[in-house]
């Protein structure tokens, strides 16, 4: 059932297709947490599924990449279709709480991470990790992932790690602080522009 009972369901599906990948990515920011993720990248399905049951929205997600080079451009598309579909499901973004944000621990990692979608791209990304790759993923692609999900959503994205030693920690309570940061800032509590101007 919508959290928001006699409202539209907000819902929508981007596709896009490159030389380098093609994805599909369908969101529903009023779901259940249910997933089906594709992408080539062990580490980063199981990072998007746990964004999906964290934050309440359903997320089905292909991508085929060209993961035979390296994977860069596939990370990085999923992050610019992600964020197309996440915006395009907000529409006008009458009535959300605009910000939110979240501290999570994971054993002795502990993530915080704020957001404003009020329509102002930047990424400020704090947290450096000892392992080069899991799974799939290099770990330097995890800020870059942030930058263009940042930039493809207009939204101020900041993360950070305080504490801890173990990489698998440190991104999983990440992309579960982002997680409870999107649920709180898409929140419906309104039904007006949450801006002074008026307008995003």
């Amino acid at each position: 059932m919508p959290e928001h009972p006699g409202k539209p369901t907000r819902s929508a599906t981007v596709e896009r297709k490159t030389n380098e990948t093609d994805i599909s990515a369908t969101v529903n920011l009023d779901g259940t947490g249910s997933s089906s993720v594709e992408s080539g990248v062990g580490f980063l399905d199981h990072m998007l599924t746990s964004f999906s049951r964290h934050s309440g929205m359903d997320i089905t997600l292909q991508c085929k990449g060209d993961l035979n080079v390296d994977d860069h451009h596939t990370v990085e598309d999923i992050a610019i279709v992600l964020g197309g579909a996440i915006t395009e499901a907000l529409g006008q973004k009458l009535g959300i709480q605009r910000y939110g944000w979240a501290m999570i621990p994971m054993d002795e990692a502990l993530a915080r991470c704020a957001i404003d979608l009020g329509g102002r791209s930047c990424s400020v990304f704090r947290a450096e990790f000892s392992r080069p790759v899991i799974e799939g993923l290099s770990t330097e692609m995890v800020e870059h992932f942030f930058t263009s999900l940042a930039g493809s959503m207009n939204a101020n994205i900041h993360i950070a790690i305080l504490e801890g030693r173990n990489t698998h920690h440190k991104i999983e309570a990440i992309f579960k602080a982002f997680a409870y940061a999107m649920k709180d800032a898409i929140r419906i509590e309104g039904n007006a522009v949450p801006s002074t101007k008026g307008v995003f």
